[in-house]
């Protein structure tokens, strides 16, 4: 036996694609594989795409066709590898393998399979494969910061979505073996583990026949982490059971991330999302009567199929009346495959791009708001980058995820990298704050 290839990954998509990534990395390596994180030293570059809607294919076809351009030999896994299987051996010849999103975990034998000169399609028609505390991982986040899944897969069927058709249906991990994760996880020094998976909130109805979130919340509470984040709460799973064990875990931080994409009945039932003909209104004031510290953030998506100047300000109303700490917002994308691609009445995307803006101009002085009343108050904040010259730093508090949220600019902070500190917050723009370190 030769040599073993040098592989690098290039990674495209969400965090549940980035597990995946951090997977195949960690089996790679168990088995002897030289792993570069440069692209161009590689012999083989696995290409982990993402094909969830237009933008993000474009992205994926982008660095694949780069590659292909600098004559690297290219395994494509992921969504866009499970999507459009045998086209994309068909226009890429480079492609030496196709790997599915249920399938990752045999990497290493379909590395072997393409170095002994096949060209190999790994994809299960459906995905069932979800790893477990035991598969190994290296992980590509900072070092205080990690995702845990706690399940793949979805079984709502919402009109825009095509996840259940690329990532197959709901399969949860038992509570044992996520918490296991998570002891390995803060045992590694890890600070803040954020819990993700399709619709958290469901979490554990296909293993134990009902949600087993707050059970699962309650058990993650013993692990000797400061902070433990929830991503993808659908709002009509945050029953008084979940909000209550949240309050009552001290490291369960109070923040909700609910993919709300709409507030006006006939837009979600044209959506089809769950419990789909009811408003949210009641929700997220049980939410704030639950959990009065609760740091809400959500997303919508504004030009829907059908959607009339009426439904968007019911949407504007809804937005100015909750006063959300982050919103994120989304012009529909019209997937193939999909229902909503062949809805009637479409709406031109000089609209979409109109109510995206207003929108947003209705929410920043919320956002600034609430940034504005943390100018005086001491926080904690995880410190994630540092520069030692100057002292200075960027971090986060409990109040911002990772990507999506604001940053805190810290003085003083770079000596604490990787930990948790008091900072005192000076000043505050729309999204981000700045302070100094209180010792």
């Amino acid at each position: 036996m030769g040599n073993k290839p040098t592989i690098a990954i290039s990674h495209l998509g969400c965090e549940k694609n980035r597990i995946d990534s951090e997977h195949m990395l960690g089996l790679l390596a168990n088995a002897g594989y030289p792993v570069d994180g440069n692209e161009k030293l590689a012999d083989l570059v696995i290409v982990n795409t993402c094909s969830f809607i237009q933008a993000a294919r474009e992205e994926s076809v982008r660095t694949l066709v780069e590659l292909a351009a600098a004559n690297k030999k290219i395994i494509i896994a992921g969504c866009m590898a499970q999507h459009f299987q045998e086209q994309l051996l068909e226009e890429l010849p480079e492609a030496v393998a196709l790997v599915g999103t249920g399938d990752y975990q045999n990497i290493v034998q379909t590395i072997q399979r393409v170095e002994a000169g096949e060209r190999v399609k790994e994809i299960s028609a459906v995905p069932t494969y979800i790893a477990d505390e035991s598969t190994p991982r290296y992980r590509t986040t900072n070092e205080a910061v990690a995702y845990l899944r706690v399940a793949e897969g979805c079984d709502y069927g919402c009109s825009f979505c095509i996840i259940p058709k690329l990532r197959g249906k709901q399969r949860s991990r038992p509570i044992e073996s996520i918490v296991a994760e998570a002891e390995q996880l803060a045992a590694q020094g890890v600070e803040e583990i954020i819990l993700i998976s399709q619709i958290t909130t469901n979490y554990g109805l296909d293993l134990y026949g009902e949600p087993k979130l707050a059970e699962l919340l309650l058990q993650l509470g013993k692990v000797d982490v400061p902070w433990i984040r929830i991503h993808y709460a659908y709002p009509t799973g945050l029953t008084d059971k979940v909000l209550t064990a949240i309050r009552e875990t001290p490291n369960i931080l109070p923040y909700l991330d609910l993919p709300l994409q709409h507030s006006h009945p006939e837009i979600l039932r044209s959506m089809n999302r769950p419990a789909s003909g009811r408003v949210n209104d009641q929700i997220i004031e049980k939410i704030k009567q639950i959990l009065p510290g609760a740091i809400l953030r959500t997303t919508f998506i504004v030009g829907f199929p059908g959607e009339t100047n009426q439904h968007f300000q019911h949407l504007l109303q809804f937005v100015k009346r909750h006063e959300f700490d982050h919103v994120g917002v989304f012009t529909f994308s019209s997937e193939d495959e999909t229902a909503a691609s062949s809805l009637p009445n479409p709406v031109p995307q000089t609209i979409m791009d109109q109510r995206r803006d207003t929108l947003m101009a209705v929410q920043q002085p919320i956002a600034a708001r609430k940034n504005q009343a943390m100018v005086g108050k001491t926080v904690p904040v995880l410190i994630e980058q540092g520069n030692p010259q100057t002292g200075e730093a960027i971090g986060r508090s409990h109040r911002f995820a990772p990507e999506v949220d604001g940053l805190v600019y810290v003085k003083g902070g770079a000596e604490y990298l990787a930990s948790i500190v008091s900072v005192k917050i000076t000043a505050a723009d729309v999204y981000d704050l700045k302070g100094e370190v209180v010792t």
